[in-house]
């Protein structure tokens, strides 16, 4: 099956696949020329889904959907994954309000956050990284579903998904994973076969309950219910509090001594409306091209740079994008 997501503002494919490259917890190789590919299990399935995903000259992506997951599943959670179930035509406005968010989205034309798969996954990947290195939590995660995921057959090339929530149900134990981690990820795979880490329904719960019921799984706390909200559900106009990073790429991007504070953040951040977790990103995406923080390459004026390790946030809240199926 194919389908077309149709951007509402604008949207680059190629600026989120450089994305996604940076992007430790993604665990993420490239593709060939013009092509995303991505390998997942859809929410509330347990069989994977591979798709490939292309933006030709009319900007339209056109995705193609391999395996056995539900096909208008997979194109549902694709849109989410890109911030495409969103209408972006307002975000040139955020910069014209703010003239500091404006040089950043001309820094990166056309990037929108890329989050993880699911919410699921990012709880996971929460999980997986308490009191641990990204690095070493990467390549856990990436040895996971090497391991225990589903591999799918993308046109040739094979990838492997995270293991789905029974997987995860089932787990006794995995190389790398200490103390409770083991006990809290089959807890995780629990909540998420019966529901409870399902994308659509978090967004549409009011964000405070969303964030209340997430703090309720084993192990998740305030950052990591964020971290699952914003970049796995796709909550697109959240500030993160929670993430201290945002404070320092705030401070480099306004030409600050020092970091601001959390009243300064909250009411520069009226101007970010709709799309507040959109300009946390590129906040985020400055900070790594800056300074390196996480380990990515600096900035040399181009968007092969997003080298992003664990960006706290993600998308917007509007309308959705039409889409449609051929």
């Amino acid at each position: 099956m194919t389908f077309e997501l149709v951007p509402l503002g604008p949207f680059s494919l190629g600026a989120g696949a450089a994305f996604l490259e940076g992007f430790s917890p993604a665990a993420y190789r490239g593709a060939e020329a013009g092509h995303l590919h991505l390998a997942f299990v859809p929410d509330g399935e347990e069989a994977a889904a591979g798709v490939c995903l292309r933006q030709p000259g009319d900007g339209v992506v056109v995705g193609e959907v391999f395996g056995e997951a539900d096909p208008e599943a997979v194109q549902e959670q694709v849109a989410r994954i890109l911030s495409l179930d969103v209408d972006g035509t307002g975000f040139p406005e955020v910069g014209r309000r703010d003239p500091v968010v404006g040089g950043l989205q001309g820094r990166w034309p056309g990037l929108r956050p890329v989050g993880f798969c699911s919410p699921y996954e990012a709880a996971a990947w929460a999980l997986i990284g308490h009191r641990t290195r990204i690095v070493q939590a990467a390549r856990v995660k990436a040895r996971m579903a090497a391991e225990l995921g589903q591999a799918v057959d993308i046109h040739g090339d094979v990838r492997r998904a995270f293991p789905g929530p029974a997987r995860l149900a089932a787990l006794e134990g995995f190389p790398g994973l200490f103390g409770r981690k083991v006990e809290n990820l089959r807890s995780l795979g629990e909540a998420a076969a019966v529901g409870r880490l399902d994308g659509a329904r978090l967004r549409e719960l009011p964000r405070d309950q969303a964030l209340a019921e997430l703090k309720q799984l084993p192990g998740i706390g305030d950052f990591s219910a964020e971290l699952v909200l914003l970049r796995g559900a796709a909550d697109p106009d959240h500030l993160p509090l929670h993430e201290p990073r945002l404070c320092r790429g705030a401070a480099i991007a306004y030409g600050l001594e020092e970091p601001p504070d959390r009243p300064w953040l909250e009411e520069r951040s009226e101007a970010w409306r709709p799309y507040r977790t959109w300009v946390v990103l590129l906040l985020r995406v400055l900070l790594e091209a800056e300074t390196g923080d996480l380990g990515g390459t600096r900035d040399v004026g181009g968007t092969r740079d997003l080298g992003t390790r664990d960006l706290g946030t993600r998308d917007v809240g509007g309308a959705h994008a039409r889409s449609g199926t051929a």
